[in-house]
């Protein structure tokens, strides 16, 4: 039985909302070029995706859930809530256990909103969308 590939990229909140919406066409051909478990997301990023989810839409909920089973969600473990110590703290900023739980993993953190991971030593961040097409968070 085939080992299950390791995660390498893990995408914040605003990525996941732009794949959802369909408003980045250049992210969603990079993530395409991974193998299924390649790219994963932090269940902190999914507790902010599903904290605007419209819940009596069902279609909306139909889409999410879809984009979560093709996306792993990673519990934030142990070694993430460790790794938070090497992260500058700034009071009410969610993105800061999302960039622990990168520096945890090793991963590489794909989010829209670099100058919020910059100060982060050691953790490697790329921006996928090129193009404004909106402003998810």
């Amino acid at each position: 039985m085939a080992e299950a590939p390791r995660p390498r990229v893990l995408l914040d909140s605003n990525i996941c909302i732009y794949l959802i919406e369909g408003l980045s066409e250049e992210a969603r051909l990079r993530v395409e070029r991974f193998a299924p478990g390649e790219v994963v997301t932090s269940a902190v990023a999914f507790a902010e995706v599903m904290f605007k989810v419209d819940a009596v839409d069902p279609l909306s909920w139909k889409t999410v859930e879809a984009f979560f089973a093709a996306i792993p969600v990673l519990p934030f473990e142990r070694e993430a809530a460790l790794a938070y110590r090497r992260v500058p703290f700034e009071r009410h900023r969610l993105d800061h256990l999302i960039a622990a739980h990168a520096l945890a993993l090793d991963l590489l953190l794909v989010t829209r909103n670099t100058r919020h991971f910059a100060r982060v030593p050691g953790l490697r961040v790329e921006n996928w969308i090129l193009e404004d097409g909106g402003s998810p968070t």
